[in-house]
């Protein structure tokens, strides 16, 4: 069983390396969002980064899915109209503050 240091680790190991195939900068942008709104629907992370680079929908949920399913720091919360709010998990935020900053 691995510690909860560990597994940190591991998840920051995750995070980096899945940063740094980002060649376009969207992936490390939809990090900032999360960071600075806390909760986010993938329709409003869509049309926030609508505003900087080409996006669509199905390419920023399956962005979200891979964050929340193999990288494994967003946490789904379905609200009461069946849509998902994301958020980061609060023992994941103080890593991807540190790896992607805010501005």
């Amino acid at each position: 069983m691995r510690s909860p240091s560990e597994i940190k680790r591991v998840v920051e190991g995750r995070l980096r390396s899945y940063l740094s195939r980002d060649r376009t900068g969207i992936r490390r942008e939809v990090l900032r969002l999360f960071v600075r709104t806390k909760s986010l629907t993938i329709a409003e992370l869509v049309a926030e980064l609508q505003k900087k680079f080409v996006v669509t929908f199905h390419a920023i949920a399956s962005m979200v899915g891979i964050i929340a399913s193999r990288i494994g720091i967003l946490r789904a919360i379905r609200n009461a109209g069946g849509v998902n709010n994301y958020e980061i998990k609060d023992k994941y935020f103080d890593i991807v503050v540190r790896i992607v900053g805010v501005n």
